[in-house]
């Protein structure tokens, strides 16, 4: 009866810690609200899974090169920065950015690594109205048919990243693809559009197969490949899973077989990590790279004393797509959604990431790409210095025309 008793009382006292800690959850969001002097950016990212060492710390650590960049504060409000790892979760994304914007009074969202989570964060921060800077994630229907008036795409997307190679190789004679397929949003969209840029160019699709996400094992998947008559096996793919296929496919001897393995979107930690020997001579299609100009080796240092690691394009884009906010922020003298917006696709982005680049009206920013080749191990002079630039691809060559996307604020 005396164990009843107490177990009782620590049932009740449990109840009324949940009762205060709830009173107090619901204080919050009004305490949060109410801090008029704070401008909040939610750094939303992969920081444990597949994508972890391409964004992850990495883009915190970016957000705060832009923020000592731009200066601690803006219209007198101090800047800070909070993040969360959203585990490669549509769902757990969606919830962490909803609170976020509810309870902490977080004014901008950016990075979303994942496409599948950028397009769950996306609702949620066109339901709310505010504005998500998008780095990591890849998927062009961000600017297509799931695009939003405070959505801005700033690093690359598969349209852009698979049409130069695509072009490219089938140029080159390389007229027969045969896909290998992350089974998610990103991989879907990475396929869609080179399939159409091989096709367009003169190209053939003799088949395709699709895999798990984060998937350990490439075997089965890379027979099928290999029993194709295609010249080309294209990964569309990205992070760890780009990295096993690769160490695989190597393994399997289609590294050093007729085929050619295009590597659709490229992580410059990946292939680090990789080396030189399994990936050299390959084509493909970057957005940034930190050894291209002075300005990208000045940003690359500061990053490095940072991180231990030159910077991935996913990185250097969350810097430059958070400073051109801050900019327009400034200009516009207040944090409202449709006024920043229209400040940011009013002024043209020159900085260490982009010449000449413009937001337009679906979400896009539109700038260079470039073709690249990866270096021969001889060539290579440190761990980082991977690539080596083939050609230049103007913007409005790279990047899907504006008409063709689908996104419904710009047929409106």
């Amino acid at each position: 009866m005396a164990r009843s008793r107490r177990a009782q009382g620590a049932r009740r006292a449990g109840a009324m810690v949940r009762a205060l800690c709830a009173a107090t959850a619901l204080l919050a969001p009004v305490t949060a609200r109410a801090d008029g002097n704070v401008l909040r950016i939610g750094i939303i990212t992969d920081m444990s899974g597949p994508y972890s060492e391409g964004t992850g710390e990495g883009s915190v650590a970016a957000a705060r090169l832009a923020v000592e960049d731009f200066g601690p504060t803006v219209l007198g409000r101090r800047i800070e920065i909070i993040s969360a790892d959203h585990q490669n979760k549509p769902d757990i994304a969606s919830t962490i950015v909803r609170n976020w914007i509810d309870t902490k009074g977080v004014d901008v969202v950016a990075e979303g690594v994942n496409s599948a989570v950028a397009l769950a964060v996306q609702a949620v921060t066109r339901e709310r109205g505010k504005i998500f800077l998008i780095s990591g994630a890849g998927s062009s229907d961000l600017t297509g048919k799931s695009c939003s008036p405070t959505g801005v795409h700033w690093t690359h997307d598969t349209y852009a990243s698979s049409n130069a190679t695509a072009k490219t190789l089938v140029a080159r004679g390389k007229k027969s693809w045969y896909f290998l397929t992350a089974d998610y949003a990103f991989g879907h969209a990475l396929e869609r559009d080179a399939a159409r840029a091989v096709e367009t160019a003169g190209g053939q699709v003799l088949g395709k197969v699709r895999h798990p996400f984060n998937n350990p094992d490439f075997s089965s998947f890379l027979l099928q490949a290999q029993g194709s008559p295609a010249k080309v096996i294209a990964l569309a793919n990205a992070g760890s899973d780009f990295a096993n296929a690769v160490k695989q496919a190597h393994e399997f001897g289609l590294i050093q077989s007729d085929k050619t393995v295009a590597a659709l979107q490229v992580t410059l930690t990946d292939v680090a990590s990789l080396g030189l020997e399994m990936v050299q001579g390959a084509l493909f299609t970057a957005s940034f790279y930190w050894d291209r100009t002075p300005e990208t080796r000045a940003y690359a240092e500061r990053f490095l004393a940072l991180r231990k690691a030159m910077p991935t394009a996913y990185q250097a884009g969350v810097t430059s797509a958070l400073t051109h906010y801050l900019k327009a922020v400034r200009a516009a003298g207040t944090t409202e959604a449709a006024a920043v917006m229209a400040r940011m696709r009013e002024t043209p982005v020159n900085d260490f990431f982009a010449q000449g680049g413009k937001v337009r009206s679906d979400g896009r920013m539109v700038h260079d790409m470039y073709l690249m080749r990866f270096k021969t191990p001889s060539q290579s002079r440190n761990r980082w210095d991977l690539y080596e630039l083939v050609a230049t691809v103007p913007g409005d060559e790279a990047f899907r025309p504006l008409g063709e996307g689908g996104c419904p604020y710009v047929r409106n």
